[in-house]
């Protein structure tokens, strides 16, 4: 589902659910160093981080990478080997992981949402007054689309894009997002200095979205 809204180049995996052990290839688990990351998190938990490092090491190896530890910051977020960049994602029933070589894509970011409205007073708390007031116009266009929880996926996908640039938090309230509801693009201006790409500053983020299967998806590539 992801790789449809992914451009050529980037490598995705993704996995309905849990990888249980009748579905792995021969030798597929965690290292030792990836378990202790989990050995004190709930059952849930430990499958879902273990499908999601799967899922990842299933990627790299189509970049010809062999299967390695992938760690994590103090920040939770994974730490990809050199010379890659890559994002993961995951929500009820969905894990996804996306990759490239680092040397024409500089940063992705990924994000996947169940297709339902934001629980009450979510869109209040990450959201712009104009986002809201688009969000509002959206749902009487095109009522069939969660345009709300669009909103909060798109900043996620954001989020992850920009925090391994810059290694700095970006709040909901720094970025605006525009939604097209006609071909499933949104772009997201940054509203605090962005770093440099190309000798340029950052100052926008360009993405792409998908709703099928009880799911929202979407999409950063820079």
């Amino acid at each position: 589902m992801i790789e449809e809204i992914l451009p050529p180049g980037v490598v995705s995996v993704e996995a309905r659910g849990d990888l249980t052990d009748d579905l792995l290839e021969g030798g597929e688990g965690l290292f030792p160093e990836e378990e202790a990351l989990v050995a004190n998190a709930v059952l849930p938990r430990q499958q879902e981080f273990a499908t999601g490092r799967i899922c990842a090491r299933r990627a790299l190896s189509r970049l010809g990478l062999p299967p390695r530890p992938l760690l994590r910051n103090g920040r939770g977020a994974p730490l990809w080997p050199a010379g890659v960049v890559g994002s993961m994602t995951h929500c009820h029933g969905y894990r996804a992981v996306a990759v490239a070589r680092n040397g024409s894509t500089v940063a992705i970011g990924i994000d996947a949402e169940p297709h339902g409205p934001l629980p009450e007073g979510v869109l209040e708390a990450i959201s712009l007054p104009g986002e809201r007031r688009a969000v509002a116009a959206l749902a009487r266009h095109s009522p069939g689309v969660a345009w709300d929880r669009l909103l909060f996926s798109a900043k996620e996908a954001v989020f992850k894009a920009w925090y391994p640039m810059t290694g700095a938090e970006l709040s909901f309230e720094e970025a605006n997002i525009d939604i097209n509801p006609d071909d499933g693009t949104f772009t997201a201006q940054l509203l605090r200095p962005g770093p440099l790409v190309v000798s340029r500053p950052l100052t926008a983020f360009s993405g792409r979205w998908l709703t099928r299967a009880g799911l929202i998806t979407t999409t950063i590539v820079l």
